[in-house]
């Protein structure tokens, strides 16, 4: 009998993935998230984040991890911070699953963010376990490890499984050489070198470091701003307090519409110091001045806002065409622009104008006003499309009934205005496309699996026996090169020699 849910019970590494917005927008969504999108900061000053209002911070940067001195969790240790209980928090067990497990522990503190069923129901599951136990389960999570793996390279999901199979290796190695009874000694037989051997299992401290990227979160949650690294044994980072005057409200002092942005103020003012810190470290230990690292933001998903902005102004649109049509049954689009009328009369100081009470709609808007509205996913601009927030509705309905007691006169001045803004919310929707389109090309470039085609390609060439002739083109145009190179360098000894004889018959001459 089928069963809805497959149990994977053998399980499979983790690969490598980017740490690129784009990948970490593809991977959230992939977890089921909605209405979230991850972009980069370049910068961690007010001017780069207020505008954002993110939900929480990644901090990615290259260290070196020495393998002789990693953490030892224990799962009955439990955190001694009674604040730091109430976050959820996982420690990290597998190294390449770094990226998902800091993404989960930002993304299951968030509060009013749309988790969607998996997720909830893995919070729900992990609730209760230590921080050792929900890495476990971030480990042996299939739907967390398929959508990680789906966005890695096809080099590192085969780099993945040999170190997999590597480790799998060394660790029958060691356990058979525990059990294994010890050699017999042998007699001494040479003293010609007394200098003791290095042996091949020793590591130089330098050959035990091994350079790879780490995640570290942070997130406001409860009033507070916490760095969750999972390599912290002792558990959350407490980063300080949130002191602002809209510090974190209860749930019952705050509407829906307002709450998620309520909750989230004020605490880049609390995690900006601490981040400098560990900026300035990173670029302290980096070599040659590179930049070793690079900050990502979760924010609210920019073509779900720039969506419905230009939805609304649609409906606004036909709230006020309506009113329009019924003003003027015989056609209100040849009337007279109210505004330019009255600014004729300014100007003109014709005061009986004034009591005119049509009004003619711009031209130009007439004319674009329904490409306007149509957009390269929504071409027909006459059809609602689809919205997202939760209360556009009550945004929808306040603005008809302002419509509703606009007056006559005030009612093209509106259309107009509604069409502009439509012009600039159309351009945001359209850039949000072409990223989106730009992140999906890149997507397929990185996931596409380009080896088969290569191996078929150079095996037809040896078939038809023009491997060699390629390669011996490369080889004659390098030695070409070489000999061009050594003929120059001939010619100009030759030169040399020629100028040195000619100087010297002339002071034999002389």
């Amino acid at each position: 009998m089928a069963t809805d849910h497959e149990h994977d019970l053998v399980g499979g590494p983790f690969a490598v993935i980017e740490s690129d917005p784009g990948v970490f927008t593809t991977l959230i969504r992939k977890l089921g998230v909605q209405g979230l999108a991850v972009t980069e900061l370049y910068s961690v000053e007010p001017f780069a984040t207020d505008h954002l209002n993110p939900y929480g911070l990644i901090f990615c940067y290259l260290c070196e991890e020495d393998t002789s001195a990693k953490p030892e969790f224990t799962a009955e240790d439990d955190l001694d911070d009674p604040d730091a209980r109430s976050i959820w928090f996982a420690n990290q067990l597998s190294d390449d699953a770094c990226s998902s497990q800091a993404i989960l522990n930002v993304l299951l503190n968030c509060q009013g963010v749309d988790l969607g069923p998996v997720l909830k129901e893995f919070a729900s599951d992990t609730e209760k376990m230590s921080p050792v136990m929900r890495g476990l389960a971030i480990s042996n999570s299939s739907h967390i490890r398929e959508a990680q793996n789906s966005l890695a390279r096809p080099s590192d999901l085969r780099g993945a499984w040999h170190s997999l199979a590597t480790t799998a290796l060394e660790s029958a190695k060691t356990k058979a050489k525990a059990t294994a009874s010890p050699p017999a000694k042998k007699r001494k037989t040479s003293t010609a070198s007394s200098r003791p051997r290095r042996s091949k299992s020793a590591r130089t401290p330098a050959q035990e470091k091994v350079e790879s990227y780490h995640y570290i979160g942070y997130v406001p949650a409860h009033g507070r701003v916490w760095e969750l690294d999972g390599l912290r044994a002792a558990g959350p980072l407490d980063v300080g307090p949130i002191h602002s005057h809209s510090d974190i409200p209860s749930e019952q002092e705050e509407s829906a519409s307002d709450s998620a942005g309520a909750r989230r103020a004020g605490w880049m003012d609390v995690v900006r110091p601490a981040l400098q810190r560990r900026m300035h470290a990173v670029m302290g230990d980096a070599s040659e001045g590179h930049i070793q690292y690079n900050l990502l933001a979760i924010v609210d998903d920019a073509y779900l806002r720039a969506s419905d902005a230009l939805e609304l102004l649609k409906r606004e649109r036909v709230a006020l065409e309506r009113r329009l049509a019924e003003r003027f049954p015989s056609g209100w689009e040849d009337k007279v622009l109210l505004a330019a009328v009255l600014r004729v009369a300014f100007l003109c100081s014709l005061s009986s104008m004034f009591m005119m009470p049509l009004c003619q709609v711009d031209g130009t808007l007439l004319a674009c006003a329904s490409e306007t509205f149509a957009t390269t996913l929504r071409p027909r601009a006459s059809e609602p499309g689809r919205v997202f927030a939760a209360d556009f509705g009550a945004r929808k309905m306040a603005r008809e009934m302002a419509i509703l007691d606009m007056p006559e006169r005030a009612l093209v001045p509106a259309w107009e205005t509604c069409v502009r803004s439509a012009l600039e919310a159309k351009v945001a929707v359209e850039e949000e496309i072409a990223k989106a389109q730009s992140a999906q090309a890149d997507h397929v470039k990185r996931t596409f699996d380009y080896e088969p085609f290569i191996r078929e390609f150079i095996t037809a060439l040896q078939n038809e026996g023009l491997l060699d002739e390629v390669l011996d083109g490369r080889s004659a145009q390098a030695g070409n090169a070489e000999a061009e190179a050594t003929g120059v360098a001939g010619a100009s000894a030759s030169s040399s020699s020629m100028s040195k004889a000619k100087a010297k018959a002339r002071r034999k001459r002389g």
